[in-house]
């Protein structure tokens, strides 16, 4: 079940990145796939976060057409999961703001690799270097950032616990009637 759910994510994010592009250009610069690959890195799942890695690679690589080499985005992101993977096992990175340089450096990675992949294959990448690193390192830590905090906010297991602990706290807070009255007297 777990897995058909992760698997229904992974078309709704392509399908949202395409979408985001044909809206508008500036907006393709934003790698969902790879914020997605982040999470489960984060979450210390290795074999899952390189499975939706290579996955999410793979398909984004399908879809941006005959310029890109097919599977140099499906390596990258792989390779981008296992680093991100390799670090959150070794740090404890359950804080936004600790969040916010590894999606950089999970963007740089990623970018490296690519356009590394590309060189080695004897084709030319289909956008600079520099100006895919610097538009995607930037677009995908930001929306990379508030995707997870909102996520964290909102949807994970401890935002859950933290409502269903916030009513016992008021109703904790609340003062007794019993006191209030020998306070009175």
């Amino acid at each position: 079940m777990r897995q058909l759910i992760i698997t229904a994510i992974l078309i709704f994010v392509i399908a949202l990145q395409s979408a985001l592009r044909a809206i508008w250009q500036p907006l393709g610069y934003i790698d969902l796939a790879l914020v997605l690959v982040v999470y489960f890195a984060l979450q210390r799942e290795p074999l899952q976060a390189l499975f939706v890695g290579a996955a999410a690679g793979l398909a984004m690589d399908f879809i941006s057409g005959p310029p890109a080499r097919v599977g140099a985005g499906g390596c990258s992101k792989t390779v981008t999961a296992y680093c991100v993977f390799f670090v959150a096992s070794r740090v404890m990175l359950d804080t936004t703001l600790l969040r916010i340089p590894v999606i950089a450096g999970a963007s740089l990675i990623d970018n490296v690799v690519y356009v590394g992949m590309h060189r080695v294959l004897g084709q030319t990448p289909p956008m600079p270097f520099i100006q895919s690193l610097s538009y995607k390192l930037i677009a995908t830590t930001v929306a990379g950032t508030l995707l997870l905090y909102a996520y964290d906010s909102y949807f994970s297991p401890k935002a859950r616990q933290r409502r269903q602990f916030g009513v016992r706290r008021r109703v904790a807070r609340r003062p007794s009637p019993i006191l209030s009255r020998k306070r009175r007297i």
